[in-house]
């Protein structure tokens, strides 16, 4: 999915649009897996009592709310954070009711650095560490890919400063 159009200003251009490392993803769909079995078994438990009728509503209400709460949220989170490189800037937005962003111009950018763990190795994904001219580092966790990106953003930092 490329970023809108309508957000770049004059002649700018995505260089690369991210979402945060599908390992996000990984814990809400084993809480899926999870309310789908416990249910299925507790309604099957439950299936010869004359109550059986209200005990699978019930049992549909919490898992419908585990769900939602536990699965959709944290997936739909996920799809709608983006880490944006453009030719001119750094974008970030993340937020589905409320939106967050942030901006760092290139030209504002003193350095990039990276760092992943074994296991954020083994997954090619990492944190990524942009200081800017007058804030603290910010930290972008869980980009996939972040050495690729580093090399990247370095190369874009470059082309801006010739």
């Amino acid at each position: 999915m490329a970023y809108p159009d309508e957000l770049l200003v004059e002649g700018e251009q995505v260089v690369m649009h991210k979402h945060p490392h599908w390992k996000m993803v990984v814990v809400p769909v084993l809480v899926l897996l999870l309310v789908v079995a416990v249910g299925t078994f507790l309604a099957a438990v439950v299936r010869a009592q004359t109550w059986a009728p209200w005990a699978w509503l019930a049992l549909a209400v919490l898992a419908l709310a585990l769900v939602v709460r536990f699965t959709v949220v944290p997936v739909v989170r996920w799809r709608t954070t983006h880490f944006v490189v453009t030719t001119r800037r750094v974008l970030v937005r993340e937020g589905v009711l409320s939106r967050r962003g942030i901006d760092i111009p290139m030209r504002r950018i003193n350095s990039v650095q990276f760092r992943h763990t074994i296991f954020e190795r083994i997954l090619g994904c990492g944190t990524l560490v942009i200081e800017s001219a007058s804030d603290e580092p910010l930290e972008f966790d869980d980009v996939p890919g972040v050495q690729r990106v580093h090399a990247m953003l370095y190369q874009e930092l470059a082309d801006t400063q010739a």
